[in-house]
């Protein structure tokens, strides 16, 4: 069974010419074509933290439903973090995780079935700092171990780790293999690989790439990275080259 995911920082729809423009957002959502999406930056950092993305506007321009979280009914998501999901995929449960931070972080756990295929599905935005960093990682990795519940988990987002394999990379790489996507930061000229997708055992990498057009390159200051996969319940991750 065969699903595409990607991982968006969406930057509040505000594009790299400085406009609001989150109907840009979610026609870069159509370009990319994904079964689920992660966004990052999806809700305004203060205040009462608000959607970027009016919720009608994501039901009439998109094939998606957003997934509830239940803590503010003003965001989409948690911390920034959000979960796009089409119909494709039924959630069976849905968490938020709290990090250890000095500045307000989270990550969000969603479990789905996708042909009835289980599959568990993270989204988090790290923190500036690469001590910070690091302890997020093994936050969330153990957060996930904690689950009563053992299934193949993926895990993507902007992680904010600019060194190859360095920081809080290592620690990732200790449980999943990272994709290879590609630099995605900043939108115009990439060179940093900032959003990642990593895959645990069970998950096998058929493809992956930075989702390049007009359109992303200015709908936000961060390009969507994507991964096609394959669930292989009894093999270990593996990847293919991706580009």
């Amino acid at each position: 069974m065969l699903i595409k995911v990607a991982t968006y920082n969406i930057h509040k729809a505000v594009g790299t010419d400085g406009l609001y423009a989150p109907d840009r957002i979610l026609a870069t959502l159509e370009e990319i074509g994904a079964d689920v999406v992660v966004l990052q930056e999806a809700d305004r950092r203060f205040g009462t933290r608000e959607t970027v993305l009016p919720l009608a506007r994501i039901v009439e321009r998109t094939p998606y439903r957003p997934v509830v979280f239940g803590h503010n009914s003003a965001s989409l998501g948690w911390h920034g973090n959000a979960a796009l999901v089409s119909e494709r995929l039924t959630v069976t449960a849905s968490a938020t995780l709290d990090l250890p931070t000095l500045e307000p972080r989270g990550a969000i756990l969603i479990e789905t079935l996708t042909d009835g295929h289980p599959m568990r599905i993270g989204g988090m935005h790290l923190d500036l700092t690469g001590l910070r960093r690091r302890q997020q990682a093994r936050s969330v990795q153990a957060q996930v171990l904690a689950r009563s519940t053992t299934m193949p988990t993926l895990l993507m987002g902007d992680l904010n780790e600019w060194r190859a394999a360095r920081g809080c990379l290592i620690d990732f790489a200790e449980n999943y293999h990272i994709a290879p996507t590609g630099p995605s930061f900043p939108a115009r000229l990439p060179f940093g690989r900032l959003d990642r997708i990593m895959v645990g055992r069970g998950i096998e990498i058929v493809d992956c790439g930075t989702h390049r057009s007009s359109l992303s390159r200015v709908a936000s200051d961060h390009l969507p990275v994507w991964a096609t996969l394959r669930l292989s319940p009894n093999q270990s991750a593996v990847s293919l080259l991706c580009s």
